[in-house]
């Protein structure tokens, strides 16, 4: 079997506009996390990673009311915004403490 060049060029070059789709769609996919009212959602493993602490501690903080959480289908979310308050609520707490 034999292909001309045209050919051959004309097929790489669909090939690649194929390639350029779903690296749209990949990119697209990845912008698009979990989200409620436009808000971003994190679950556990992400709080887990980005607040460096462990499962318990996590339970903890649901439990003593400290961290709004919010369940969807069996899974625990909690909102960007919740957290980013979490946060700053501990630095306040901190901050107090050495004050006193």
């Amino acid at each position: 079997m034999n292909i001309d060049r045209n050919e051959f060029i004309a097929w790489m070059e669909r090939i690649m506009d194929r390639f350029d789709i779903i690296g749209e769609n990949i990119a697209k996919a990845s912008q698009q996390r979990n989200a409620i009212d436009g808000e971003e959602l994190l679950d556990n493993q992400d709080l887990l990673q980005m607040l460096k602490i462990s499962t318990r501690s996590l339970q903890r903080y649901r439990s003593g009311g400290k961290l709004p959480y919010y369940t969807i289908s069996g899974k625990i979310y909690y909102k960007l915004s919740d957290v980013h308050q979490f946060i700053r609520d501990g630095f306040s707490a901190s901050r107090s403490d050495a004050g006193e």
